[in-house]
Order: structure tokens, then C-alpha cells, then sequence
């Protein structure tokens, strides 16, 4: 199956009008509509990959066009000319020399790639019959090198520490992949305290989770009367995080949080601007003090960002998203970047397919790479599963891993078909109303 050459490459706009019951609301996005540019990859043979990038509803079709211009690339291609040399294809779709202008490595461009090679990728696992985490962990560290692109990095990780920290993580390998079918990986809600939600959704918080997440930043009196509502209904022994989406200058952020310190958060998120590397250091220095962590990621353009951030001492938590980046070649670099500055990763998951994403990831970073479970866990938001072919498992507050051969990609083609915007009977529906 890798002499199989990719034919064909679809794409489809699908949108989730989530922003009807305030699910997702935060301080910078008060009517989101989750979406998804989804691509399907044909094969020769008949084999698919599903792909796919997570938006906010609006410029879905953007990112559509923009798969469209790089699909070009990618039809013709032997699977196994792909995969036995990754890095070199990761890099003829982030360095075409008249589409890089367009990013390079980030914006719309970006996003675009990342659906195109998460799909690469899906096809890849099914070929080779294993969950896509299970592909990574069996992969031949010197196999799993050559999938990564490390110009831009290298003053950070070089291509010897990156082999040199998988070969480490081969040590004890076995046990961690057991624990992790046994187990799954600690995960935290972030279902329970929308921005948009009433104070009776707020007490609501669900009994069998440990972690919690709360957004902010909209209004600091607000902000702290919820804080201690959820502080309170959740008790002092749980893990409580709070997350700004962006809504601060850099000294608001440092005044606002202090306010909040009281509640004891372990971490704020995305407290300023994305792309401030050194506001976020400013911000990481000030409260280190009050023992809370500044955490970013979901939003962050690419490696050269993540590298910057690390060098910086900009975050305590590192924020991996499986769309954002250029899919999980990218994430590979940042994975091991962070290994290496010892830094947790926790991932941001929710909108539509992240979480079924990047669990494959993050189960790849405990059982090959950082080996550690301390001050991790993987983000989980309890919705739109329903429309995956293999929806994400939760017990007991933790990811159990997919046994599905793939990346969890695969949406339902009713689904896909109803949601399809605009002519979807779900869109055309609304448009009636």
C-alpha cells in the first residue's frame, strides 16, 4: 500500500452553528461557529485520508481556497515517496517559492496545510493498520527525525538531541504505552464555564473531573465573583486554570491576574497578544511569585514561535494544537523543543476534532518523549464527538487511547453532507427560518 499515488484531493467547508447556545463564548469570540475545512485524500487503490482544520465559521472558505492551491502538490505523489522522506514533502508544501509568500508557515496558509497533511497522515496510519499514536510510538527514531524540519530550530534543538532524547524515551516504553491503555491520559474540562454561561450552568460543574478551566478577562468583578463560585463548588484540592483568549495588555494581564490570585490558578492562558513573545516573558516573571504559570499555544504560528517562546522563559505550560501547526510533523519539533526546556505540554483541544486529534499526540509525548505525567493533562470539551467515526473516549477524566487504525479524522458523511455550508439542509434550514 506505500506504492499507492494520491489522485485526488477534496475539500469541504463545514460549519456547526454553535454560536446559537453560546458554547465556546470567551472574551474575544462571543458567537463562534465551529468548523472545519475537511479534505479527503483518494487513492489509486481506493484508500482515503481525512483531514481536517478547526475554524470559527466565517473564512472557512478561505482556508478552503487555500487546500485548493496546494493540492496541486500533492496529487501525483507515491505514498511511500511521502512518507520515506517527510521532511522534504513537509517542506515542498511550506516552501513552495510563490505560495510561502502568502504565510510563510502561518495565517490561512498554514491551517491549510495542516488539514492537508493531517490527512497525509490519517492515510499513513491506516496503511500501516494503527492508531496514529501507535504508528509514532513504533516508528524508528531515526525515521521519526527525518519526518521533522528543523531549519529555523536548530540554535534550540538540533537533529542529534532530538534523536538523542527519542532514544531515552525508548527506556521504559512498554510500561508507559500499558499504563496509558489501562489508565488513559489526564484530562481537564473546560465545559464548564463558558463565558456566555448563567451562574446556575456554572454550579453545574461535573463531579467526576478534577481540572477546570474558566474564561476571563471580559470584567474583572464578574471575573472574580465566578472565580470563587467555581473555587468554591470545586474545593481546594482540584486543579482550577483560567484562560484570557488574548483580551490584555501586557500590565493589565499582570494586575488582572493578581486580583485573581487568590483563587489559586495553576495557570493563565493566552493572557495578551499571540505572537508577544516577550510580553508573555514580562508576564511569566511577575507571576512566578504568586506561583501561577503563564501558559500559550492554541495560537501560536509555528516552531520558530514555540523556540522563541521557550528561550524566553515566556510559559510555564506549552499549548500544542494538532491544526494550527503545520500538522504533526510540526508538532514533533515542538514536542521535543519542549522536552528539552522541560516544559509540560498540555494541549488545546475542544472545537470540532481537536480533541480526537491531539490525544494521538499527547500520548506519543508521555509513552516516547517526556515520560512524565507532572503538571499535565490534555484539554477536553464535551462537544460535536457524534460526528466522528471513532469519537474520543473519556473515563474517569482521562483520554483512553483510540484503537482505530488513523488519526480520528474521519467525519460521518451525514454529517458532513447536513453541515456543509451553505447548502447543507442544516444551513439551508436557518437561512429559512
Amino acid at each position: 500500500s506505500m506504492k499507492e499515488t494520491i489522485i485526488k484531493v477534496t475539500v469541504s467547508d463545514v460549519r456547526f452553528p454553535t454560536s446559537l447556545e453560546q458554547h465556546g463564548s470567551d472574551a474575544m469570540h462571543n458567537d463562534p461557529d465551529y468548523s472545519v475545512a475537511y479534505v479527503v485524500i483518494e487513492t489509486d487503490r481506493g484508500s482515503r485520508g481525512y483531514g481536517l482544520t478547526f475554524t470559527l465559521g466565517k473564512g472557512t472558505e478561505i482556508v478552503v481556497c487555500a487546500v485548493e492551491a496546494l493540492s496541486a502538490l500533492v496529487v501525483g505523489k507515491a505514498l511511500g515517496d511521502i512518507v520515506g522522506d517527510f521532511r522534504s514533502f513537509y517542506r515542498l508544501l511550506t516552501s513552495d517559492g510563490q505560495m510561502r509568500w502568502i504565510g510563510p508557515e502561518k495565517g490561512v496558509i498554514h491551517l491549510a496545510t495542516a488539514a492537508v497533511l493531517n490527512a497525509v497522515w490519517d492515510l499513513w496510519a491506516k496503511a500501516e493498520g494503527k492508531p496514529l499514536w501507535k504508528l509514532l510510538v513504533d516508528m524508528d527514531p531515526k525515521q521519526l527525525v527525518s519526518c521533522i524540519d528543523f531549519r529555523y530550530i536548530t540554535d534550540a534543538l538540533t537533529e542529534e538531541e532530538a534523536l538523542d532524547i527519542l532514544l531515552k524515551g525508548q527506556e521504559g516504553r512498554q510500561a508507559r504505552e500499558e499504563q496509558m491503555l489501562s489508565e488513559g491520559y489526564p484530562a481537564y474540562t473546560t465545559s464548564c464555564a463558558w463565558i456566555g454561561y448563567t451562574d446556575p450552568q456554572l454550579k453545574q460543574v461535573p463531579c467526576s473531573w478534577y481540572r477546570f478551566k474558566v474564561k476571563v478577562g471580559a470584567d474583572l468583578q464578574d471575573d472574580i465573583r465566578r472565580c470563587r463560585l467555581i473555587r468554591e463548588t470545586i474545593g481546594p484540592d482540584n486543579t482550577l486554570m483560567i484562560d484570557a483568549n488574548q483580551r490584555w495588555d501586557v500590565g493589565e494581564a499582570i494586575d488582572w491576574v493578581t486580583r485573581l490570585a487568590e483563587f489559586k490558578p495553576l495557570w493563565i492562558e493566552e493572557p495578551t497578544s499571540p505572537d508577544d513573545i516577550l510580553g508573555h516573558a514580562t508576564i511569566s516573571k511577575a507571576l512566578a511569585p504568586l506561583g501561577i504559570g503563564v501558559a500559550t499555544g492554541e495560537q501560536c504560528h509555528n516552531r520558530v514561535m514555540f523556540k522563541q517562546l521557550l528561550q524566553a522563559s515566556a510559559l510555564q505550560f506549552v499549548q500544542i494544537d494538532s491544526c494550527r501547526l503545520g500538522s504533526v510533523n510540526e508538532n514533533l519539533a515542538v514536542l521535543l523543543m519542549a522536552c528539552k526546556f522541560q516544559v509540560p505540554v498540555c494541549p488545546h483541544a475542544g472545537g470540532v476534532g481537536l480533541c480526537e486529534l491531539v490525544q494521538h499526540l499527547i500520548l506519543f509525548d508521555y509513552i516516547s518523549v517526556s515520560a512524565s505525567l507532572h503538571n499535565r493533562m490534555c484539554e477536553y470539551v464535551d462537544h460535536l464527538h457524534e460526528h466522528f467515526k471513532s469519537p474520543v473516549l473519556i473515563r474517569d477524566a482521562c483520554y483512553m487511547p483510540p484503537k482505530d487504525p488513523g488519526y480520528s479524522t474521519e467525519m460521518k458523511e451525514e454529517s458532513v453532507r447536513k453541515y456543509h455550508y451553505p447548502q447543507g439542509e442544516v444551513w439551508q434550514g436557518l437561512r429559512n427560518q
